[in-house]
């Protein structure tokens, strides 16, 4: 075991710079991956209000899409594909991924092309350069029945990544929408048109939000077991989660700390082994402007301010192991998922790779830097369910690449991607899986999830709060075997 309570500055990049080189090395025949060769991160928007002079114009995406025209007041979405339309908008965001723009650019050689991203370090976007607007685009589109499901379905055609995982096939489904659709038809007969398109396709990440006769809806498959059964019961998902809580914290005793916002539990149990519970990768502050720069700012350091603390405390209580539990893990950012990790290791690696359909471009390599402060890297066992989704199953898959860390509990839900968000002409949202992420050797657990090396049952129909701590006890044990 070894603790490792500072650590240089200049050590991570000395050791990520060889290893992401090698992860994206390129044949002299082939052109480097765009990440490689973009020149630094700039802001689109900058000091005075007004955009950067140098990314203003017109850009299509790779994939995703998107076009974009940034002018000296800023940028305007249009959405791409059998048709190209700025669509209908009240101003209000139907969910977190639809309330964030491009903020950032990297710009490439000859400045024709671009990467774009919403945050710093975010998902790499490759946008070209266009001499103009296409006069196919328009700011009024078509909003009948007939225009509304064809950009939903030519959506799924184009980017969603994994009917090859969750059949039955776009065809098909399709046909079926198609089927429904007519002239005189209403809103609610078109959503449910609409949503009768994802029954069955078991992807937590692909939704359906929009308003319909005033009332908000939406559709979403692909819960799980879990979570399912315990907002059915009695007191539903709340006071489930209540009752883990007080149950955590009675059993940590004076080492519990519930602190981030409500979302992360940690101390120490028998003063021997170090417990930590993340239950969002994010919303760690109160703040409300969602994507901003100061709000990623604010929740890193507000994260690592409780990383510190919890890691320092087990450094000083010599503890023998750690238990990481993302059994209850909802997702999130993803740059949290990666610095959870990075709290477990002394050497940059690689913790999963990500690839985007109909970008052309090669998976990026995602590397875990080992975190600057207090780190523990002893024995690791790592507590997942079918809760576990989203952020929590890039933390996952990214502790699973070190040899220390032993999975244990049940499947994660297997839905990984970051969702796509693409308003439909009317004004309703439509997000969709278009990432792939895989393991540095390739395996994708889309649909399937990753199962952990030794089972548990972590929340028995019978007993899901109880049996979460009977699962926390056996991994417990477990270390002190060691």
């Amino acid at each position: 075991m070894v603790w490792m309570l500072r650590l240089s500055k200049f050590v991570a990049p000395l050791l990520l710079a060889p290893l992401a080189a090698c992860a994206t090395a390129s044949t002299p025949d082939e052109a480097p991956p765009p990440w490689r060769i973009a020149g630094p991160f700039q802001a689109i928007i900058t000091a005075d209000g007004t955009t950067d002079p140098a990314i203003r114009g017109f850009w299509k995406s790779r994939g995703y899409g998107r076009l974009l025209r940034i002018d000296e007041a800023g940028v305007t979405q249009f959405e791409t594909g059998a048709a190209c339309y700025r669509p209908a908008s009240s101003g209000e965001a139907l969910s977190a991924m639809d309330s964030v723009s491009y903020r950032y650019f990297r710009a490439l050689p000859e400045s024709r092309s671009a990467i774009f991203q919403l945050l710093r370090g975010d998902t790499n976007v490759v946008f070209d350069r266009l001499e103009a607007l296409p006069e196919e685009c328009t700011e009024t589109p078509a909003t009948t029945p007939r225009a509304v499901a064809d950009a939903f379905l030519d959506a799924f055609d184009r980017h969603y990544a994994f009917f090859d995982r969750r059949p039955p096939n776009h065809s098909k489904r399709a046909e079926r929408v198609n089927s429904a659709i007519r002239p005189d038809m209403s809103d609610a007969q078109l959503w449910d048109a609409l949503a009768g398109y994802m029954d069955g396709l078991s992807d937590s990440h692909t939704k359906l939000i929009g308003e319909v006769g005033g009332e908000r809806r939406r559709v979403q498959d692909g819960q799980g077991t879990t979570l399912p059964r315990m907002r059915a019961a009695e007191g539903g998902e709340t006071a489930w989660l209540v009752g883990l809580i007080d149950t955590t914290m009675k059993k940590l005793g004076e080492t519990a700390h519930h602190t981030g916002n409500d979302r992360i539990v940690w101390g120490v149990i028998d003063g021997r082994v170090g417990y930590l519970q993340v239950f969002q990768m994010g919303g760690f502050t109160a703040r409300e402007d969602f994507g901003s720069e100061a709000w990623a700012t604010a929740e890193m350091t507000e994260f690592d301010r409780i990383m510190d603390e919890a890691f320092a405390a087990f450094a000083e209580a010599g503890v023998e192991g750690v238990i990481v539990d993302l059994s209850n893990n909802r997702g999130g950012w993803d740059k949290i998922a990666k610095a959870i990790p990075a709290r477990f290791t002394d050497e940059a690696y690689i913790g999963f790779t990500t690839v985007t359909r109909g970008s052309a471009l090669p998976p990026f390599p995602h590397v875990i830097e080992p975190a600057p402060g207090p780190r523990f890297t002893g024995p690791v066992h790592l507590l997942t369910s079918d809760v576990t989704v989203s952020g929590g199953e890039l933390a996952t898959l990214a502790l699973r690449q070190n040899p220390r860390v032993v999975h244990a509990g049940a499947t994660t839900r297997g839905a990984f991607s970051t969702p796509l968000a693409k308003r439909l002409p009317n004004g309703w949202l439509l997000e969709l899986s278009n990432e792939v992420f895989a393991a540095p050797d390739g395996s994708v657990y889309e649909e399937t999830g990753i199962k952990p090396s030794t089972a548990l049952e972590v929340y028995p129909e019978g007993a899901p709060v109880e049996g979460h701590w009977r699962a926390v006890e056996a991994l417990t044990e477990m270390i002190a075997s060691y």
